[in-house]
Order: structure tokens, then C-alpha cells, then sequence
């Protein structure tokens, strides 16, 4: 019994660190916010906020980049809403680095489509009633 909760405690670590890792490799990373009701989004690029299963498009797109913030990750819109990840993360002009500490705010989610329910974002994978 012992050794079960040894290993369910340790997946569990593995999982809550998985995403923090990818938080910095991002602007903001640990700033996103969830549209609905402003909690905390963790794992930015998946469907759950708490950064485990499916990846959302920007999770998609991140993978895609190497798990690296690059100038075509930054300047892409992954969500389809119109705005660029980076204009959704604090960095509209493309120049953060994981050295930086001058960003503007986080306006946005950049896998979620917003604002949730308009026209635009009909065919999202993410409503508030979910």
C-alpha cells in the first residue's frame, strides 16, 4: 500500500512540474488567466488549466517550435481569434527572451479563443460551461 502512494505522489510531482518547466519558456507563462472566471491557467498550451491531456493549438504550436519561443510562435495566432500569441502574452513586438523581465500585461489566452461565445470563435474547443 505503502509503495502504491509512493508511486501515485510521484506521477503526481511529475505532472505538477511538467508544465512550470514550460511556463518560463514562455512570456507570462505563469500569468495567463483563465477567460471564464480569472483563475490561474497553468498549462498554457493544454485543455486543462492544470496542464495535463490534450494540448490546445498554442500547446500544438509550442511543440511544433521546439518548446521554444520563436519569433514565428510569437507572431502567429494559434486560437484564431486575431490576436498573435504574442500580443495575447505581453510580447507584441517578439523580442522576449528567457532572460527578460520587461513585458507588458498578459490580454489574453493565447490557445483559447476570445472572447469565449463571440461569432469568431464558434468552432472553439473551449466554452465557459464546460
Amino acid at each position: 500500500m505503502l509503495t502504491k502512494v509512493a508511486v501515485l505522489i510521484s506521477m503526481m510531482m511529475v505532472g505538477a512540474s511538467g508544465y512550470s518547466m514550460y511556463q518560463s519558456r514562455i512570456p507570462n507563462g505563469a500569468n495567463v488567466k483563465n477567460p471564464c472566471d480569472d483563475s490561474a491557467w497553468g498549462g498554457v498550451g493544454h485543455e486543462n488549466p492544470f496542464g495535463s491531456g490534450d494540448q490546445n493549438k498554442f500547446g500544438v504550436d509550442f511543440l511544433f517550435a521546439g518548446h521554444k519561443w520563436t519569433p514565428e510562435l510569437c507572431n502567429h495566432d494559434s486560437d484564431g481569434d486575431g490576436k498573435t500569441n504574442g500580443e495575447e502574452l505581453g510580447d507584441a513586438d517578439c523580442n522576449w527572451t528567457e532572460d527578460s523581465t520587461q513585458l507588458d500585461a498578459v490580454t489574453g489566452h493565447p490557445g483559447v479563443c476570445e472572447p469565449v461565445g463571440d461569432a469568431q470563435c464558434t468552432a472553439s474547443w473551449f466554452s465557459c460551461s464546460r
